[in-house]
């Protein structure tokens, strides 16, 4: 099992990685500053994906789906920016500095004012769902049990991970204001809360999990998963309105074309995913929908 001190240390490890990651590629380097409507059509296409994973692992993992983009449209040059959390990434999405965007749904609404639209999301809505972790050892057998008690959370605006487990709480008799919230700003911290003892219980979503069990088996092997939540369409692909229309095509074919090929799906595995598959903003209806239903009912939420 990890130290405390030696989890922390790998932690900020991410975090530097998200300022400049000493294992990323110049492809990867993150870029953040002012683009005008001018800049050249040889500028880098900056595609930005919200932290499913700190800035190391995040490179790691999608750092071949952005050589996939480079190798199947040579004309364009794409790269993968990281943020240190999902604070800084939502900045930088609702300034528009992102080309391309893979936001979470909430994000995605938000996303919506500033002049992205959803043209594609992952597959596996099946999977879009948040679940709640305890300690094995936990005495905690009801939701009501975890009245007074420290729930660990990665971040506010985390549907999955966050807000699906709130409104789950909410009506299962547990008002946000019977527990206290603790955001610790990333998937992994939010189950180490409970593996630390330092959290009664920890929410995060599927995809997350899984990878946590593989990378940290000793620490997994403590937890489990008591409850999980209804599901939700999932993280969309979004462009800004003024990408070139016939190079958002090009886009949208390659990476709906994933799961046609050997390599693809090898590729589209280690996300992991099945495929990505066409979307528009309507398929976010029921998302809208939910997220009016938890403003009203368990706690206000920040207008992006």
């Amino acid at each position: 099992m990890w130290s405390r001190r030696r989890w922390l240390a790998a932690a900020a490890g991410g975090l530097a990685a998200g300022c400049g990651d000493p294992l990323a590629s110049p492809a990867y380097t993150p870029r953040y500053g002012e683009r005008s409507a001018e800049s050249p059509p040889s500028r880098p296409i900056v595609f930005g994906v919200h932290p499913l994973h700190n800035p190391r692992h995040l490179f790691t993992t999608y750092g071949p789906l952005v050589d996939r983009l480079n190798a199947g449209l040579p004309g364009a040059r794409f790269v993968l920016e990281a943020s240190r959390n999902y604070e800084e990434f939502e900045r930088k999405l609702y300034a528009r500095h992102f080309d391309l965007a893979l936001p979470n749904p909430y994000e995605t609404l938000m996303a919506m004012r500033h002049g992205y639209r959803v043209f594609g999301k992952m597959g596996n809505d099946e999977e879009f769902r948040g679940i709640i972790l305890l300690r094995r050892d936990s005495p905690v057998r009801r939701v009501i049990d975890l009245r007074n008690r420290v729930i660990s959370f990665p971040a506010p605006s985390a549907l999955a991970a966050t807000m699906l487990p709130q409104q789950f709480l909410h009506d299962h008799g547990l008002p946000y204001a019977a527990y206290t919230a603790r955001y610790v700003g990333s998937q992994e911290s939010s189950m180490m809360n409970v593996v630390l003892g330092d959290s009664a219980a920890g929410s995060t979503w599927p995809q997350p999990w899984h990878q946590f069990q593989s990378h940290h088996p000793a620490e997994a092997a403590q937890l489990k998963v008591q409850w999980q939540t209804a599901t939700l369409p999932s993280n969309s692909l979004m462009a800004r309105d003024d990408m070139p229309p016939a190079l958002l095509q090009q886009v949208s074919a390659l990476l709906f074309d994933l799961d046609a090929t050997d390599e693809g799906r090898a590729l589209l595995a280690s996300l992991p995913l099945s495929r990505f598959e066409p979307a528009g903003d309507a398929t976010y209806r029921p998302v809208r929908d939910f997220v009016a239903r938890f403003a009203q009912a368990v706690r206000p939420l920040q207008d992006g």
